[in-house]
């Protein structure tokens, strides 16, 4: 369909340890990274964002292009 953009979406679990490691790999996407559940949504590439969100709960990333490093990082986050 026209003017319909992809969306990729990957579930992963961070820590107060990890929230670091992951807005620095979203911060090198030449693109939009969102991270949130149910309605909250933030910026990846914002620690204080990230630091927002309730980190004991399963979060949602969505980003719009498909990045084979970025996705190859995801999977140090990534429930199994």
């Amino acid at each position: 369909m026209k003017g319909v953009k992809a969306v990729f979406t990957r579930e992963i679990h961070l820590s107060r340890e990890t929230v670091q490691d992951f807005v620095s790999e979203a911060s090198k996407c030449d693109f939009d990274v969102d991270l949130g559940y149910n309605r909250i949504v933030v910026d990846a590439k914002s620690i204080m964002g990230v630091f927002s969100l309730d980190l004991t709960r399963s979060l949602t990333v969505r980003y719009p292009l498909k990045d084979d490093q970025f996705e190859v990082a995801l999977n140090r986050f990534a429930l199994n």
